[in-house]
């Protein structure tokens, strides 16, 4: 059932289970608020919740698995206009330690769960605030999305789509009061993290991703990326010949034998 609260912002956060996710749900969690909290998790989910009303917003929360898009664009339908939608769910997978195929099942679950239902939610939501003239969408991407890495070829293919969806998308509808930004994290601590291969230099904390996010998303910024300066070198690592980026990334210990 959709809450009607005239004067309440209305905030979706996909992923609030997540460390990012449960950061940012506890950031915007205020009076005034309403927080609509997707997760997988059901006992996660609650507590991220239970945290976000003792600070005073209003919490809807939902199970959902982001694979079933019938079952997505249901629930979005029947929430009231969003102001802020945050596409934060994600997933990853990668090579084997011998340089085995990615598994196909979990790349075709991650195209859905990255790409596909990122996708679906902006185009769920866009009707609503194109009619009205505002809103603001965030897409999750990541510097892996800047360069392919060897070792994360299926979750660099779907950040490096999310952020080329999201930067046409601001392109098209800025003219209309609409906001699109793309969030391009570098690693920050969390399980996904943990279970990706290789070094992961400048480990950021949650928190610290969270509020460098909700610093970008104030001030609009087109592309937020982090941290300083692995998203330097993530950028040239695009702008550079492919030959030479790719002996960049071996050297950095993102080959095929990771390890």
């Amino acid at each position: 059932m959709a809450i009607i609260d005239a004067g309440y912002q209305r905030i979706l956060i996909t992923g609030a289970t997540s460390a990012i996710g449960e950061a940012l749900a506890e950031i915007y969690a205020e009076n005034g608020v309403i927080l609509y909290l997707h997760g997988r998790n059901e006992n996660k989910l609650t507590e991220v919740a239970e945290r976000c009303q003792a600070k005073g917003a209003r919490v809807q929360t939902k199970l959902l698995d982001m694979c079933d898009l019938s079952a997505l664009k249901a629930w979005l339908e029947s929430l009231e206009p969003l102001d802020l939608v945050i596409i934060n769910a994600g997933m990853n997978t990668h090579i084997g330690h011998s340089g085995e195929l990615e598994p196909w099942d979990k790349v075709e679950a991650l195209l859905d769960v990255n790409l596909k239902a990122a996708m679906a939610i902006s185009h769920a939501v866009l009707p609503a605030m194109r009619a009205r003239g505002g809103g603001q969408i965030v897409l999750m991407s990541s510097l892996a999305g800047y360069f392919g890495l060897p070792v994360t070829p299926a979750y660099c293919a779907s950040k490096a789509g999310l952020k080329a969806y999201g930067e046409a998308l601001r392109g098209w509808l800025a003219p209309e009061g609409i906001k699109v930004n793309v969030v391009m994290p570098g690693y920050v601590q969390s399980p996904m993290c943990d279970d990706m291969p290789g070094s992961k230099p400048f480990l950021w904390s949650p928190k610290r991703a969270a509020m460098a996010i909700h610093r970008g998303l104030v001030r609009d910024m087109a592309r937020i990326s982090f941290p300083f300066p692995l998203n330097w070198g993530a950028w040239w690592l695009a702008v550079l010949p492919a030959s030479i980026s790719i002996f960049i990334v071996r050297l950095l210990g993102f080959g095929r034998d990771h390890g």
